[in-house]
């Protein structure tokens, strides 16, 4: 079930972005086998907090030694029969363990070879170790996020490692996968979060050259500058979010609030500190649930700010079926929707090599070498 259902993709076990990937390629229905390191396997007869690890949902986990000359080979036998391979280790680590592109490719030359790092394959700082801040610190756009004479707000993690990193590694190999189907040739995918995280940065980059868009923070319309692009507490101290950047949003904004006709219409950038205070004092006027019940569902682009334990309980999302529970896990959705490849619900994240044997089953190991390797201590897990 799903678009990608059908493909075969190895998914050598990282953090952050690479995780994050193989979970949105598998929610699209490809069949993902994860191998973890042997040691991360653990003792599995002991509960253990993966049903949490929302990001390794919907595959399966096998534990290889990749030290060992038989577990280079076991990982290079499941790469000749898989459509992609995903990894995210530095640059040259892939190489050291004989499981380069070059090894790949020629094991199956139609491979798809995405790789995710920070700072991408080649340039000056490829070998530096770094996170999702210094990758986005690098584009201009750790530098756009915040509010007037504050610090550079950090994002979560969500414009480097997830934004620019594992989305373009997905949207990438969906790609390649495509172009494979005419060439009948493989190829490596270089994400690097520098570079996705720039690209996300296209439409500022595009009105900073046009002049419509300062360097100085919170002083833009989407920046918390503008006095229509804020959030605004209410009586009982949650959170209005207000968005109505059109002109017609905006004055349907203004008669829902009742804020008056002499109040400033906001499209001069000198009214929006008054206009701000103005708007501010009307919506400390009531609570959220009176706001909303006003606003929500008008053309005044007004939500509330809900927070993660709220918002799977929001009537939207409830019809739409935006969380899913997984194991007892209230999780979001596979995203986005197909009208007609509907991608089955996920299943819960395994543990580390849990699955060992079924999964190398699957994939055409035969048991016999399967319980050779289990033997030799190359496998491990169940």
């Amino acid at each position: 079930m799903g678009p990608l259902a059908g493909f075969r993709i190895v998914e050598f076990a990282g953090i952050g972005p690479g995780p994050m990937a193989a979970m949105l390629l598998a929610d699209m229905g490809a069949t993902v086998l994860k191998l973890d390191r042997i040691e991360a396997a653990g003792d599995l007869g002991i509960a253990s907090p993966d049903r949490f690890k929302v990001t390794h949902r919907g595959r399966r986990s096998a534990a290889i030694d990749l030290k060992q000359p038989e577990g280079v080979a076991l990982a290079l036998d499941l790469v000749a029969r898989a459509d992609a391979l995903v990894e995210g280790f530095r640059p040259g680590t892939m190489e050291r363990l004989g499981l380069g592109p070059d090894d790949c490719l020629a094991r199956n030359p139609r491979l798809v070879y995405g790789r995710m790092t920070g700072w991408g394959q080649d340039g000056p700082l490829a070998r530096a170790a770094g996170h999702d801040l210094n990758y986005i610190a690098l584009t201009g756009a750790l530098a756009a996020i915040g509010r007037e004479g504050a610090p550079p707000t950090p994002p979560l993690n969500l414009v480097g490692d997830y934004g620019g990193g594992a989305l373009y590694l997905a949207f990438g190999v969906v790609c390649a996968l495509l172009e494979t189907r005419g060439s009948g040739r493989g190829q490596v995918v270089d994400a690097a979060m520098v570079d996705g995280a720039a690209s996300l940065m296209a439409g500022f980059y595009g009105m900073a050259a046009a002049g419509i868009w300062g360097e100085r923070r919170g002083a833009n319309i989407l920046d918390s500058g503008a006095a229509y692009y804020e959030v605004y507490r209410c009586a009982d101290g949650r959170w209005l979010s207000v968005a109505p950047i059109e002109k017609r949003f905006r004055a349907e904004f203004f008669r829902l609030i009742e804020l008056g006709d002499d109040a400033p219409s906001g499209d001069d950038p000198a009214d929006w500190p008054e206009l701000k205070r103005l708007v501010a004092a009307r919506i400390a006027t009531r609570t959220c649930d009176q706001w909303c019940a006003v606003l929500e569902g008008t053309d005044a682009c007004v939500a509330p700010v809900l927070t993660m334990a709220e918002a799977p309980g929001h009537p939207h999302n409830r019809a739409r079926g935006t969380f899913v529970e997984i194991d007892g896990v209230t999780q979001p959705a596979p995203a986005p929707r197909f009208s007609r490849t509907v991608p089955a619900t996920p299943t819960p994240p395994e543990a580390a090599g849990a699955g060992t044997g079924a999964a190398l089953a699957d994939w055409g190991v035969e048991p016999g070498r399967i319980a050779a390797l289990r033997k030799a201590g190359v496998v491990g897990g169940g």
